[in-house]
């Protein structure tokens, strides 16, 4: 039984679901500043934090994936 291409990146896509990226990493890849990004997260609307250490954080990659999505699909239902 062949799979469909979806299924076969499952695996990957979970084993990089994991990796984490520091915060500062995640802000520049959203194109906002680091106080931004804290804004967004104090507010409650940004994605969940993982504690690297005492004093670094950071995001997974699957929650900053999720949050994107809500983020498009909450612009998509306001146009409509």
């Amino acid at each position: 039984m062949p799979l469909n291409e979806q299924d076969r990146r499952r695996p990957y896509e979970r084993d990089d679901d994991y990796r984490v990226m520091r915060f500062k990493t995640w802000c520049d890849s959203k194109g906002f500043s680091v106080p931004t990004g804290r804004r967004l997260v104090r507010s409650g609307k940004g994605p969940r934090i993982v504690q690297l250490s005492a004093r670094t954080i950071g995001v997974t990659v699957k929650d900053d994936r999720e949050w994107t999505e809500a983020r498009i699909r909450a612009a998509q239902s306001q146009k409509a």
